[in-house]
Parts: C-alpha cells; sequence; structure tokens
C-alpha cells in the first residue's frame, strides 16, 4: 500500500496538450474550489526527423483548492504569501515517442517514452510581470535527467480577451538531452534551450471559453546538431475551449458538502462502453476473468444547475485489480467529475439517478484485459488513459444509493499523444453502493 501515495500522484499525469509544458499557464485561472473542463486540438512541427504531422486532441481536466490543484497535466500544492507563491508538483513531460508514433528517423532506436517530472517553483507577481524559477527531475525512471527554468509571464486584458506572453529560458543536463536526443554514435550534452509563447483566451460568455497559443521552441546545439533532429527549430499551436463551471458553483451551490463514498467490484467484459450503456451488450468474463475493486472518495460541487435536475460531484478513486492466473495483482488510481440526471417520470414510485464520469486513470501496470485488446489491434499499452464512469442507482436509503455501472479506462481512438496514441482499453461491468457522512 505504501505505493499508492506514488501513483496517487502520479495523476499529476493529467492531460493536456505539449504546449503547456512549459511552466503553469492555469495560476490563477480559477479562484479556490472552481473547476473547469475543456478539449484542445494541437498541432506540432516536432524536433524530431521524420515525425508524423497531423493534429493531436485530449481534454483539460482542472481543478483549484485551497492548497491543492490539478492543471491538466499537472498536479501539486501551493503555499502562497502576499505575491509570492511556491510549488510543489508532478507533472507529465510531453517528450519522445512510443511504438505507435515513432519518427522514421528512430525506427532502429530504444524506445524514449515521455516521463513524469517532480519540481519546485517559485514566483513573485509584480506590477510589471510575474518572473519565475522551476527545478524539474526525473522521476519516473526514464531519463533520470534535470531541467532548470528562467521565466517571464505577464497578462493584458481587452474587453473578453485575454493575452499571456511568457518567455523561458531552459538548462537541460545531458542525462536529459541524451535520453531524448542520443544515438549510439552520438552523445547529447547539456545545453540551454530558448522558448518564446502567447496564449490567448476570449470569453464567450461567464462560463465558456475560446482558448489557444502559438509556442516557438529555439532547441541547444546539442540536440540539434542530432542525427534524429530536425535542427534547433520546434513549433506548437492549439486551439480549444474551456468550460469554467466555477459560475454555476457559486449560484447554484449545495446546502452542504458531505463526503461521498463509494464501494463497487466489477468483472471483465469484452462490450464496449456505449453498448453497456444500451443494454445491448452486458456480458461477463467472456474473454478473462479479471475482476476489479475500488472506492471512489468525492464531493457534490453542483446541485440543480439551472433550474434542471443536474448535478455535478469531484471524485478521487483508488481501484484494485485482481489478475487471477494471468499475472500479478496491481492498483490504479483516477481523479473525474460525474454528472448526475436526477428527475425521472417515476419519481413519485422510485428515486433513480443516471450518472456520467469523465477523468483519468493511471494503472500501476497493463492488466490482461488491456494487453489483450490492444495486442489484436497490433498496439502498444500506456499506464495513463482516458476513464468513463456511467452509472444507474438506485435510491435506498436518503443518502444511499445501489447501482451498476462500468469502469471504464481508453484512450481517445488513437488521437492523443497523452494517453500514448492507445485504441481500445478495458471495461468492468460493477454494481455499487454510495452514501454520504
Amino acid at each position: 500500500m505504501h505505493q499508492v501515495y506514488r501513483w496517487v500522484s502520479a495523476l499529476a499525469l493529467l492531460n493536456a496538450a505539449r504546449v503547456f509544458a512549459s511552466s503553469d499557464p492555469f495560476i490563477d485561472v480559477l479562484e479556490p474550489g472552481g473547476a473547469a473542463v475543456g478539449y484542445v486540438f494541437r498541432w506540432e512541427h516536432s524536433t524530431y526527423r521524420g515525425a508524423e504531422g497531423g493534429a493531436d486532441q485530449t481534454a483539460l481536466y482542472l481543478y483549484e483548492g485551497e492548497y491543492a490543484y490539478l492543471h491538466a497535466t499537472r498536479i501539486g500544492l501551493k503555499f502562497q504569501q502576499n505575491d509570492w507563491r511556491f510549488d510543489a508538483f508532478i507533472r507529465y513531460r510531453f517528450e519522445g515517442f512510443n511504438r505507435d508514433n515513432r519518427p522514421e528517423s528512430t525506427l532502429n532506436l530504444p524506445l524514449r517514452e515521455p516521463g513524469y517530472d517532480g519540481g519546485v517553483s517559485l514566483r513573485r507577481k509584480t506590477s510589471w510581470g510575474t518572473p519565475y524559477i522551476e527545478l524539474l527531475t526525473d522521476v519516473s525512471n526514464g531519463s533520470g535527467g534535470s531541467e532548470a527554468r528562467l521565466g517571464y509571464w505577464n497578462e493584458w486584458h481587452h474587453n473578453r480577451f485575454t493575452l499571456k506572453p511568457h518567455v523561458m529560458l531552459a538548462w537541460r543536463d545531458e542525462k536529459l538531452n541524451n535520453f531524448y536526443y542520443g544515438t549510439p554514435t552520438y552523445t547529447a550534452g547539456a545545453g540551454v534551450d530558448v522558448q518564446a509563447a502567447l496564449y490567448a483566451s476570449y470569453a464567450l460568455n461567464e462560463r465558456w471559453n475560446i482558448i489557444g497559443a502559438i509556442t516557438a521552441t529555439r532547441r541547444s546545439s546539442e540536440i540539434a546538431s542530432s542525427p534524429i533532429a530536425t535542427g534547433s527549430a520546434q513549433g506548437d499551436a492549439f486551439i480549444g475551449f474551456l468550460y469554467d463551471f466555477q459560475p454555476a458553483q457559486q449560484r447554484w451551490a449545495p446546502a452542504s458538502k458531505p463526503l461521498i463514498v463509494k464501494f463497487l467490484y466489477g468483472q471483465s467484459s469484452d462490450c464496449n462502453v456505449a453498448q453497456t450503456v444500451e443494454l445491448s451488450c452486458t456480458s461477463t468474463h467472456t474473454v478473462d476473468n479479471t475482476n476489479v475493486a475500488a472506492v471512489h472518495v468525492g464531493r457534490k460541487l453542483i446541485e440543480n444547475a439551472g433550474g434542471w435536475p443536474v448535478d455535478l460531484a469531484g471524485f478521487l478513486g483508488l481501484q484494485r485489480h485482481f489478475e487471477q492466473t494471468y499475472g500479478n495483482d496491481y492498483w490504479s488510481v483516477m481523479a473525474f467529475f460525474k454528472a448526475y440526471w436526477t428527475k425521472f417520470p417515476w419519481d413519485n414510485y422510485l428515486h433513480t439517478r443516471f450518472g456520467f464520469g469523465s477523468g483519468l486513470s493511471y494503472s500501476e501496470q497493463i492488466g490482461q484485459m488491456e494487453s489483450h485488446d490492444q495486442g489484436r489491434r497490433d498496439r502498444g499499452t500506456w499506464k495513463l488513459l482516458n476513464y468513463l464512469d456511467p452509472s444507474f442507482d438506485v435510491r435506498v436509503a436518503r443518502d444511499t444509493y445501489v447501482g451498476v455501472g462500468v469502469s471504464h479506462r481508453s484512450g481517445e481512438f488513437g488521437k492523443s499523444e497523452l494517453y500514448g496514441n492507445v485504441n481500445g482499453g478495458s471495461n468492468f461491468i460493477y454494481v455499487s453502493i454510495e452514501t454520504a457522512f
């Protein structure tokens, strides 16, 4: 169990486009207690020679607590006093490649997969902008490298427009550069990268925002001289939207926020999640006989939004996977938002609700079900995937429900680099009991 805390932290690896790899652009976007979701499409001119083009896409999940936060691909703790702020965090490093998006120049080389960085940062707000320093080191047993950053943010507002220019110097040590850009005949030493970016947002109304950015990076000569690199120039751009729950949270906050605890037990199913929700396929243990047991802990964020019978809650979950004879049992963790529709024609006789959760899941290892599903597609596996949790519940006491649902992990149809370009995943049909304290 002592390793569970490491895996919970690894949920930092919570989703966003590579352009967010610079120091956190989501600081100060939400007030404490606020939540938001979004979706972005990203285009990249890669540093790797022979890398495929095309758009990458991924969902964004944001939550801002008093002392802890989830900002897309970063999860951390924050300590603030006046204009100073200190952060300790874990973040996903969007660099390298996996077996399903390998550049042509790397075909005969070992995989250099994205990793996880542990980091600390210190920033200070001033009248002329926000300078910061940031220290990162690999914590995923990948590169073993480190990086030191010195950067500057500013922010300009004009009516509904917000512009955030950003510049950064990043010193990368030899371990980091050589892991991602070295070859048997070339060692990439330490060097300094230079990056400039412009982030922008436009508020369509108090909740909906269009977001976008353009980023240009000049790689150090140590990277540019690598035989697998195209040169020193790298560029990124993205566009998407962000939906801010905060106005709704303030307007339709629940009268109380008791702790919600849910226990579930599920069995593997080769039915896809849509088929199960439609009740057109509900079979279990047809391909393997693996099972899961989980506990979800959360709080309600919104109640009866806009006068509609819609509630929203946020959850953290811990799930145990029972692999039977296929391998060792293991843990996974998840963080997700869940919306509920609570009104049906039969409410006078029986109170029911339909829920749909969406977020992120990080797994300690890859189980039999996902290995089989990806193997039949001849694709690789990935520990960080999107998480879905549709369910149907019946109230049996004041704040107690029994229900059925699906615990689902998958990539976004092979279109998301964050999820390892995975197309497929796993489904466990479960029964559950939930109550509030």
